[in-house]
């Protein structure tokens, strides 16, 4: 495990707005974040560390294309108690580099994070993730149960029910071809707004010059599986999701995760969550994780 440089590595020429902004997002953290390189068999996974020594580890899991900075409005609320950890997605946008294995399905994801919690010496954590990165937290509170503590999944994505075909078809574009305009009309669409904050909005333009290696899909677990599931665990969906039903979601968590606790932020979109007006989120992720 390395200290890395939060300003420099991972630079390359057609993503260096990217990176400029990736910085910018980061200057938005409180002053005692340190990033940290971890290697894997799959390549370096770049961590952002903060919160005090003594805290419970919480692991953040950003959704796609978002990174670790998608947390700037969670970070100081969640670090006050909590040693945080937030991750830059392996085969996703950000600083983390697979530059080793490749990612070719689910078992590799968990793979990748068990090697990353290894190079942190986390042992247990508490563990949250938003949209594809909650997806990626479920798959991994279902494989390694005792790993995880607590589980907190914010509108998470083909873990309760499916996606909304409309939203995929809306979404096509920006992946095959992204651009800026294309971006943003994209996001409009599922968020009825702009993001109220400049330079998250500068991030997301940048994204469309930056590079993922390979995002691996993953199925809808089982319904045996989840009923089977006793980690205990937060389901917070965003009530203006376009990605999927909510209510719809909801129904499915209440019912395959009866223990869980479910809530729906109503005014609050699949892309606007946790960027955008989180202190109602902060509240519920601190009740539940502390």
């Amino acid at each position: 495990m390395d200290q890395g440089d939060p300003g420099t590595s991972g630079d390359s020429g057609d993503q260096t707005a990217f990176f400029a902004a990736y910085g910018t997002m980061l200057r938005r953290w409180p002053a005692d974040v340190t990033a940290v390189d971890v290697e894997s068999p799959y390549g370096r996974t770049r961590v952002h560390v903060c919160g005090p020594e003594s805290g419970a580890p919480l692991v953040l899991l950003p959704g796609g294309g978002t990174t670790s900075m998608a947390w700037f409005g969670n970070i100081e609320a969640l670090g006050r108690d909590h040693r945080v950890y937030a991750v830059d997605l392996m085969g996703d946008f950000g600083r983390s580099v697979n530059d080793g294995a490749p990612l070719r399905g689910p078992e590799d994801l968990t793979a990748w994070l068990d090697a990353v919690l290894d190079g942190l010496g986390l042992e247990q954590v508490r563990l949250c993730g938003h949209s594809y990165g909650g997806a990626i937290a479920l798959r991994h509170a279902l494989r390694r149960p005792h790993r995880v503590s607590r589980l907190a999944l914010l509108d998470p994505t083909n873990c309760f029910a499916g996606m909304d075909p409309r939203y995929l078809l809306r979404a096509l574009p920006t992946l095959l071809r992204p651009t800026v305009a294309r971006q943003r009309a994209f996001l409009l669409w599922e968020t009825g707004r702009p993001p109220e904050d400049p330079a998250w909005q500068a991030f997301l333009d940048a994204t469309t010059t930056a590079v993922r290696s390979k995002v691996v899909a993953l199925r809808r677990p089982r319904p045996e599986e989840l009923r089977a599931c006793a980690v205990p665990t937060l389901v917070v969906l965003a009530g203006r999701s376009r990605a999927h039903d909510a209510r719809r979601v909801a129904a499915k968590a209440r019912d395959l995760l009866p223990a869980a606790e479910v809530a729906v932020l109503p005014d609050a979109g699949h892309h606007t969550l946790p960027t955008e007006r989180p202190a109602e989120l902060n509240r519920l992720l601190v009740r539940f994780l502390t």
